[in-house]
Formats: structure tokens, sequence, C-alpha cells
């Protein structure tokens, strides 16, 4: 089985990036800046009476920032997310490209995303003081790192049951249960968050946008895999892949 270059890879991952950016940015335009709009009045609400400061960029101008972000940033992480799969395509789990593509964004979302959203669940603008966003921050990266070497782990832990013997499912089986066990452990020994929810802000609010912010990045994981997974397909072992000068991409 042939597989695209590493150039070719990359390419496909930028524009699975950019496909999952826009899907992302008209996730978060329609579901979470409506809540970061209710947000901001409390903020207004909240500072009623004090001179109101003029701020340095509008609203509407940072509403097309925050767009324009969300695909920049779905592009570095489909690029990452393409490097990463050029180098242990041959260790997923999947009798595809479609499969291994979306097994692999599947697993960054869940490190990414999901156990950084349970473990510290964002918040809207009106919560969260500006003297501790270094620490949540540094808090929040060295999460992300940890849960990324458990999905390494995970992978490491199938291929092992699989040289030894074990049935395909049940060497799946192991690595799920590895990874599940790393989570849940992560869950329980990592520092918790240092957040306090000011009487002002309703709890409806506080749940409406942790929804809708993660809503937006199963959106964005969701579409880079399918996309990417889609975009290799029809070069694997194909007549296209030949024409394209396919080589392993892992020899590169």
């Amino acid at each position: 089985m042939t597989t695209p270059t590493l150039g070719g890879i990359l390419r496909r991952g930028a524009l699975a990036g950019v496909a999952a950016g826009v899907v992302a940015s008209v996730v978060a335009f329609a579901v979470v800046e409506p809540v970061i709009a209710r947000a901001l009045a409390v903020e207004e609400a909240r500072s009623a009476g004090t001179p109101a400061e003029e701020p340095l960029v509008g609203r509407a101008m940072q509403v097309a920032g925050g767009m324009v972000a969300a695909v920049a940033v779905a592009v570095c992480l489909a690029l990452v997310l393409a490097v990463v799969f050029a180098t242990v395509r041959h260790r997923l789990p999947a009798r595809t490209d479609f499969g291994r593509a979306v097994l692999l964004a599947f697993l960054g979302f869940v490190s990414f995303s999901l156990v950084p959203a349970l473990k510290y669940p964002a918040n809207p603008p009106a919560v969260g003081d500006p003297d501790t966003v270094g620490a949540r921050t540094a808090q929040y990266l060295s999460l992300i790192a940890a849960g990324v070497a458990i999905a390494w782990l995970a992978v490491l832990v199938r291929q092992v049951l699989v040289e030894r013997g074990w049935s395909a499912p049940l060497a799946v089986t192991g690595g799920v249960l590895a990874g599940v066990a790393g989570y849940l452990a992560l869950m329980l020994i990592w520092p918790g968050g240092t957040v306090e929810i000011p009487a002002d802000v309703p709890a409806r609010l506080i749940w409406d946008f942790r929804v809708a912010s993660l809503a937006e990045l199963t959106a964005m994981w969701a579409t880079m895999g399918a996309v990417l997974g889609l975009l290799l397909t029809p070069r694997t072992g194909g007549p296209a892949a030949r024409a394209d000068g396919s080589t392993s991409a892992t020899g590169l």
C-alpha cells in the first residue's frame, strides 16, 4: 500500500484545517457569540455608574478577528495532525486512511479539547481574575501535554499487544482501556481550577458558554478528521497516487 508524500499529506492537512476553521467559525458565530453577548451585558451592568473606557477594538472587529483566529488555529492543528498521521500511520488500528485520520482527529479532540474542557471548563468574559491568567494557562497547557502523552501511550499499548499475538479487537480494547485509565487518573490527580464564579453571573450563562465552546471544538476536530481522511482516500493505492509520485511518508 502506498501513501502520499509528506508534502502531499501536509497540503491535504492545510486544506482540512481551512475547512475545519471555517466550520468552527460558523458554529462560534451561531452559538458562542450570543452567549458572549449575554456575558458582556453582565459586565456592563457590573460597571454601571463608573466611567466607561472606550474599547481599542470594536465588537464587530473582535468577532471577525475571532473567526480569522479560529481558521488560523485550525490550520496549525491540522498541520500537526498531518505530521503525526505521516509518522504513526502504520501503527493506527484502522484499515483505511480515512479511518486512521478520523481516529487520530478523535484522539486529538480528546487530548486537546475534551479532557481540558472537563478539568478546566471554559468561562465567559464576565468570569475570571486577570491576575491568574498566567497560572491558569500553564495548568491548561500542561494538562494538554499530559493528555497527548496518554494518547500516545494507548497507541503503544495496542501495538505491544498485537506484537504479542493478541487478536486485533482485544488489542484495541487494551489500548482503549489504557487510554481511559490514563485520562481518569489525570482528572483525579491534576490540580483543580482556581476560578471563582461571581454571584452576578447566572449559572445558565456559564453552562451555555461551556456547551457552546465544546460544540465549536467538536465541530472543528470532526471536520478536520473527516476532510483529511476524504482527501487522502482517493489517492491511496490508486492511479492518482502513482501519477503523483507517491512514496512512503514515513521514509521522508
